[in-house]
């Protein structure tokens, strides 16, 4: 889950959250869900019930949720979105 807020998100409002989901059969990854205003928080805040990881970056929020749910993340976004992955892996290879 990408969002415009910090990883930790009480009280701020968040503004835009996209999903992202990038399963091993996939040519790259896509995006699963997408959201603005209060719809957005909710997102986030289900993502953080259920352990999902959030990692802010507004930029890449704002560039994805211009893009349908369902296709790829556009490939000029691939070199932010693969650091975004890498370092939620790291962080749960750490928790384990």
């Amino acid at each position: 889950m990408i969002d415009s807020d910090k990883q930790k998100m009480p009280a701020k409002e968040v503004k835009t959250a996209v999903a992202l989901r990038y399963p091993e059969w996939a040519d790259a990854p896509f995006i699963t869900a997408s959201a603005q205003g209060l719809a957005a928080q909710k997102l986030v805040t289900f993502a953080a019930e259920h352990n999902i990881p959030v990692v802010e970056n507004q930029s890449l929020a704002q560039v994805l949720s211009l893009q349908r749910i369902g296709t790829y993340v556009p490939e000029e976004t691939w070199q932010v979105v693969a650091k975004i992955f890498a370092f939620v892996i790291e962080m749960q290879n750490e928790n384990e």
